[in-house]
């Protein structure tokens, strides 16, 4: 693998970029907010906006890193913020539960998007956009996502992106709460 950070990244609608702090308030009020949007997540709504504000800010220092990667999805024709689009190193899968060989340490695919902008082909676009930036200038070899059973739309999108679903098990919520998780895989 060759890390290089959150890059600008463009699609026909969208433009993914690196998150600040003069983020937060779109932030709150399309999708940290909103409860409709976080059940499927794992954290809770935000309280307020100086909620987002400092998780934004703590996410700005950490773009430095070459191995960090967290977009904001702009509506490239309003730019208007509608979600967030990230890939980490996977805290709840190991190399061993895929039936494909996999090499640790096994990286992430998760995102979210305001409700509005549920339905839209918004999250697939994305997705597909870091799947390429993923496996074509990263080079890396897999890369996985997973979602909760009860928000099939999630696997969906991820079908659509090339990830096969491979298994079930569970992922920890930031609380320490764990629940279901359907696990899907994408290799070059």
């Amino acid at each position: 693998m060759r890390h290089c950070g959150t890059m600008r990244l463009t699609t026909p609608r969208l433009t993914l970029r690196p998150l600040s702090a003069a983020d937060a308030d779109a932030m709150y009020e399309h999708w940290a907010s909103d409860p409709a949007v976080t059940r499927f997540l794992r954290w809770e709504p935000h309280r307020d906006a100086l909620e987002t504000f400092v998780l934004l800010a703590g996410w700005e220092c950490l773009y430095q890193n070459p191995d960090y990667y967290q977009w904001g999805v702009e509506e490239t024709a309003t730019g208007q913020l509608i979600g967030s689009i990230s890939v980490f190193p996977a805290s709840g899968a190991r190399p061993e539960d895929f039936a494909a060989p996999l090499s640790a340490p096994l990286w992430e695919v998760g995102y979210c998007y305001g409700r509005r902008w549920w339905g839209k082909g918004c999250a697939a676009e994305a997705l597909d956009a870091v799947c390429r930036f993923w496996f074509g200038t990263v080079e890396a070899e897999a890369l996985i996502a997973g979602h909760m059973p009860d928000n099939p739309a999630s696997g969906r999108v991820m079908e659509r992106c090339g990830f096969r679903f491979d298994h079930e098990g569970t992922e920890q919520k930031f609380s320490g709460e764990a629940v279901p998780c359907r696990f899907y895989l994408r290799t070059l």
